[in-house]
């Protein structure tokens, strides 16, 4: 088992280090967002992991107190939308009842993804170290932990933290029992240099360069704590994609078009649950055939992605949901494609090419490693929000190969 602290390629560049000027307000269950559909509580699911009475209780929230739909996150979490004002104290005793607020103290940092078809039980060893330590509760919302089985699913979604069950570059090895505690250190080494640059980070990429993490350090620190730890320079980095819809041995991926459904599809799903980071739930009833989701590979909605965008986001230029659906089966393609708002880009992928459709007051912008008219790297072009020819542009921007330097 290794613990590794990359440095995110897709971060923000530490030649104009990051520094914060105010607290992190992501959202949580206890700490409600003000949307303009009303509230929003993100509920965090360490790996995705729920039983069958907390996944029910969900749905009873999201009837009770919000507007009877569940949403799925990028890093596999929850949220309810629509919460009428003062229902606070009343969904956290729900939630609380079942289990989902185990340290209310932390319960905005307990971020960790996990390989959906993986063992579950580092998942749940590194969330009872995190949460029984005081000093973790400093972390922000936005900090990722990643348990990694080895397949190089999640360890592609740039965390903070990854804990890799194979040998992995500029990593510090570990043995697999000693994995959740190396990798809660790993998150203390964070937060010690954090401290030390004082521009107040919440994310290891955005560490100026010289206070940036080194795994040898890592590794020296680790053995001092009693941790045998062997420090790795080079190992090829594993990568896998996200588990398609449908049958895998005994367990079913259900893949949920743009991440939202309904309480009663929601309520379809049996038994204990993985939601995962690519919107999709793992279910172990291999017959499960949920009314309006996707049980087979081959659908228009694989790898296709959205942020909330109208009416539920003030900041949102357009509703990308409805203008997703209008060119879903025309605008098919092996790239995958996320609809976004406005230039915040909430929810969009990692770890993998993609399609960036960012709306603007008179249509889309189109950007990404197949689109031409710019030399090299990723190219824009504008598209009205007409729907034949945005599709259109979608589907030769999905399908056309990337763009080379040298054109």
């Amino acid at each position: 088992m290794l613990a590794a602290m990359p440095q995110s390629p897709s971060a923000t560049s530490r030649d104009e280090p990051v520094i914060r000027d105010r607290g992190d307000a992501c959202p949580g269950a206890l700490r409600l967002h003000a949307a303009d559909d009303g509230f929003l509580a993100r509920v965090r699911l360490p790996g995705g992991l729920l039983t069958a009475a907390q996944a029910a209780a969900l749905a009873d929230a999201a009837e009770r107190f919000g507007d009877g739909h569940l949403e799925l996150t990028s890093r596999g979490n929850v949220q309810l939308r629509g919460l009428a004002d003062g229902c606070g104290g009343a969904l956290a005793e729900l939630l609380d009842s079942v289990g989902l607020l185990p340290a209310p103290s932390h319960e905005r940092v307990r971020n960790i993804v996990a390989s959906p078809l993986g063992d579950p039980a580092p998942v749940r060893a590194l969330d009872r170290l995190l949460c029984a330590d005081p000093g973790a509760a400093a972390l922000s919302g936005r900090f990722l932990f990643a348990v990694d089985d080895g397949r190089g699913d999640v360890a592609a979604l740039d965390p903070d933290v990854s804990l890799l069950a194979r040998p992995a570059p500029d990593a510090a090895e570990v043995a697999a029992v000693d994995g959740p505690e190396a990798a809660l250190e790993a998150a203390r080494h964070f937060l010690d240099a954090a401290a030390r640059a004082g521009t107040r980070a919440w994310r290891v990429a955005e560490l100026p360069a010289e206070h940036a993490l080194d795994a040898r350090e890592f590794t020296a620190r680790l053995a001092a704590l009693g941790i045998p730890a062997r420090y790795v320079a080079d190992a090829p980095r594993p990568y896998a994609g996200p588990p398609a819809p449908g049958v895998h041995g005994d367990a079913l991926c259900v893949l949920i078009p743009l991440g939202r459904l309904r309480s009663a599809q929601w309520r379809e799903l049996p038994g204990a649950l993985r939601t995962t980071p690519w919107r999709s739930v793992i279910v172990g009833d291999t017959a499960a055939r949920p009314a309006g989701l996707v049980t087979a590979p081959g659908s228009a909605w694989e790898s296709v992605t959205a942020c909330t965008g109208r009416p539920g986001c003030a900041k949102a230029l357009a509703d990308v949901r409805a203008d997703a659906r209008a060119v879903a089966e025309r605008a098919r393609g092996p790239l995958s494609v996320h609809w976004s708002g406005c230039e915040r880009r909430c929810g969009h992928p990692r770890g993998t090419d993609w399609v960036d459709a960012v709306a603007t007051a008179t249509g889309y912008r189109l950007t990404g490693p197949g689109v031409p008219g710019g030399p090299g790297g990723p190219a824009s072009r504008h598209v009205p929000a007409t729907a034949p020819e945005l599709g259109a542009a979608l589907r030769d921007a999905r399908n056309t190969p990337r763009v080379s330097e040298e054109q």
